[in-house]
């Protein structure tokens, strides 16, 4: 910055009388003493303006010096910094520790989903399998049960293979293997829960017995069953077929 001072026209000279004024002056007498050297040399430079009578002077080591002495100082700044900087280190290093441990129980969780879905699929694939063989094989231990009967039905057939001399004795002992055959079967037919029942002389009833006809009979009550085409079967309390019945019709 230039500092500005205004001079008097008393003490302003023309710029062609100073430099005669230097042109008659010896060269001893502008001879500068080595000891005010020093002091010429530290102050301000100046300026004249002759044409509008004032003096310029440069303040420009004052105004250097002004930023200087205001501006902060480097170790305070670094001091100012230095808790913050310091302050930072345990929130980062907090969340980094959080973010593992999230990351370690996402893979946690995404390992039980993977597990959990493999185990159904397997669940799936092995109901899947027994559902198939207990339809297969639902029967399996009652047609073992049956090859008893079955075989008793096939003795009685080869038994009357032969001719005989008695017709009466060879149908009474075909009867005889029959009955027992049906016995046999009967037995294997309630141990699988199928029983069969013989309406005859009941009451009549809708939800066990099936009416193909009505007709009158003397001495009975109309609705008694009096004849039975098809006896009926009940498959553990549950009705498999009604059986199929004549009914005494009222007069």
């Amino acid at each position: 910055m230039l500092r500005r001072t205004i001079l008097s026209h008393a003490r302003t000279r023309p710029f062609s009388s100073l430099t005669a004024a230097a042109t008659r002056a010896s060269p001893s007498s502008l001879s500068i003493p080595s000891s005010a050297a020093p002091r010429l040399l530290q102050r301000p430079q100046t300026w004249r303006n002759t044409a509008a009578g004032s003096r310029w002077s440069s303040t420009e080591a004052s105004s250097t010096e002004k930023p200087a002495e205001t501006a902060p100082q480097p170790d305070a700044a670094a001091k100012q910094e230095a808790p913050k900087a310091a302050a930072e280190p345990p929130a980062v290093e907090k969340l980094q520790k959080e973010l593992e441990a999230k990351t370690k129980e996402v893979a946690d969780l995404k390992d039980k989903y993977m597990r959990a879905v493999a185990d159904f699929r397997n669940l799936q694939e092995r109901t899947t399998r027994e559902v198939k063989a207990a339809k297969d094989f639902a029967i399996q231990k009652f047609a073992k049960d049956l090859l008893e009967s079955i075989d008793n039905l096939d003795r009685a057939l080869t038994s009357q293979s032969t001719p005989s001399n008695d017709p009466a004795k060879e149908f009474q002992n075909l009867y005889d293997g029959l009955k027992m055959t049906e016995k046999v079967l009967m037995g294997t037919l309630e141990k699988h829960g199928l029983i069969r029942f013989n309406p005859i002389g009941e009451k009549f009833n809708p939800n066990l017995h099936e009416a193909t006809f009505e007709a009158p009979m003397e001495g009975k009550e109309p609705g008694t069953v009096f004849h039975v085409q098809s006896k009926g079967y009940q498959l553990n309390g549950r009705v498999l077929r009604a059986a199929q019945v004549g009914v005494v019709k009222a007069p």
